[in-house]
């Protein structure tokens, strides 16, 4: 790879995205530092931003606090307008949108066609919250008193959103937040400052979003990630990202001088589970792109596949044809299921991960030489339970293979870890893949299907290390939302 003597214009619909966006301005940032956002395929430079200062972050929260206030009073229907006009600028502008998220985050065409279709989707549901919110009436034990439990905007909402699905992630929790009448701080991530935030700004900001109500910092977060998070003014801190990450916003929020509600969804090690009775075709074809779509970079992606030993060998021999057969290389090019990996941090754990597997004892069935940050899909067989490749998320595209001795042994492996976000079972038996399900420890649990889903108005979210908290419909409502009793006495 070579880098790119030119820096491409960075714009969207016409307008820059290469400042920040505070208060309803685009402005240069106060740091001295300069973000160079590169292409991870090429290293061609996609924008270069002068980050914000942590008095740049101060002036964003303050301009939310200030704004919201009116938003919140702002009616419902006129809400619902905005966030709808956003969500059909995201439709308007997909081709658009689709080339910044492949040449600044290496998302491949299929990945960010269906990123830009999971962002619609929840703008779209979030345009339907400024009506779905209600309170509620008690009684009460005092006579002539009773109860009223209302619902209200928690206030100033701080977004930060990680690189993999920079578009969606942000804006699962931006329209919902904004829909139910709260201001917004958004911190991308620094790897897709423009597809995680600044786009989102502009498309906002042409729905007609008043200003003040949603501000962008791109930031490092050395200079203020923890300053994000412990600012007085926010009311709720809602990330996406690494577990270990996740644990210390958590604990900023939660223990320090100003006390803030979170909401996390973090890291995955999703297993998929093969029982004697799967269709193995099925679960071939369902595995394979739950495996590798995106490179593996996305916290629900297959990262172990239990299979019961009688049907072990067939599924290990027909998934390694079809994972042999997955298209990788330059993320542009149609049907390109592996791109590159984000950056060379990311590349360096994998090519640590690929050794260690090896060294454990694995066998490699499926595998080939890393070309730049692209890294052919690798599928390692005969994995034991206690190697690191199958005890720690992957975020690349290979899987671990294990084998169960019999459906129990399947489910003890598919809880051995301290992860639960996604999960899948296999079997022609509904009842049985149910019963299954019920059992695995993990917020989401799919039959017959790959672990790689998301649905706008469905929760969304994982238990134990992987998260606290749901997104998507009702949910979301009630994350984003206070709940206030008032008792009314007559006199």
């Amino acid at each position: 790879m070579t880098a790119s003597a030119e820096t491409t214009t960075a714009t969207f619909a016409g307008q820059p995205v290469d400042t920040q966006f505070i208060a309803g301005a685009w402005r240069e940032g106060r740091s001295e530092r300069v973000n160079t956002d590169t292409n991870p395929f090429d290293d061609s430079v996609v924008a270069q931003i002068r980050q914000a200062s942590a008095e740049d972050l101060d002036e964003a929260y303050r301009a939310a606090e200030a704004a919201q206030p009116e938003w919140a009073a702002t009616a419902p229907s006129e809400r619902a307008r905005i966030i709808r006009r956003a969500g059909d600028l995201l439709e308007e502008r997909r081709e658009e949108i689709v080339s910044w998220l492949v040449k600044e985050g290496g998302a491949t065409q299929i990945k960010a066609n269906a990123e830009v279709s999971l962002a619609v989707g929840i703008t779209t549901e979030a345009a339907s919250f400024p009506t779905r919110v209600h309170g509620t009436i008690h009684p009460s034990n005092t006579p002539n008193r009773e109860m009223r439990v209302y619902r209200k905007p928690v206030g100033v909402v701080g977004v930060i959103s990680p690189w993999n699905f920079p578009l969606h992630l942000s804006q699962r929790s931006v329209a919902p937040a904004l829909a139910l009448g709260n201001a917004v701080v958004i911190k991308p991530a620094s790897d897709t400052p423009v597809t995680g935030g600044l786009l989102i700004a502009r498309i906002f900001e042409e729905a007609g979003l008043p200003a003040g109500v949603l501000s962008v910092v791109v930031g490092a977060g050395s200079e203020i990630g923890d300053a994000f998070v412990a600012h007085p003014v926010p009311r709720l801190i809602s990330f996406t990202g690494s577990t270990p990450v996740g644990q210390n916003v958590g604990k900023i929020a939660t223990g320090g001088e100003h006390l803030k509600k979170v909401s996390l969804e973090l890291g995955g090690n999703a297993p998929l589970v093969v029982l004697d009775d799967a269709d193995i075709d099925a679960a071939v074809g369902q595995a394979v792109p739950g495996t590798f779509l995106h490179s593996g970079q996305i916290c629900m992606s297959v990262n172990r596949i239990i299979v019961q030993a009688p049907v072990y060998d067939e599924f290990v021999e027909k998934f390694t044809s079809a994972a042999q057969s997955v298209p990788f290389g330059d993320p542009s090019g149609e049907g390109t299921l592996v791109g590159p990996v984000v950056n060379d941090s990311q590349l360096e754990g994998l090519k640590q991960k690929i050794a260690g597997a090896k060294e454990a004892g694995a066998r490699v069935a499926v595998g080939g030489e890393i070309t730049g940050r692209v890294v052919p899909p690798h599928v390692f067989a005969d994995v034991a339970p206690e190697m690191e490749i199958a005890r720690e998320e992957i975020f690349g595209p290979m899987v671990a293979i294990l084998k169960a001795d019999d459906e129990a042994h399947a489910l003890q492996l598919a809880n051995d870890h301290v992860y639960g976000l996604s999960s899948a079972v296999f079997t022609q038996d509904l009842d049985r893949g149910v019963r299954f399900a019920q059992q695995v420890k993990a917020g989401m649990t799919f039959v017959n299907e790959m672990t790689v889903q998301d649905e706008a108005h469905v929760a969304f979210g994982g238990e134990r290390n992987s998260g606290l908290g749901r997104f998507n419909g009702e949910w979301a409502i009630e994350e984003f939302t206070t709940a206030h009793t008032i008792g009314v006495t007559r006199i």
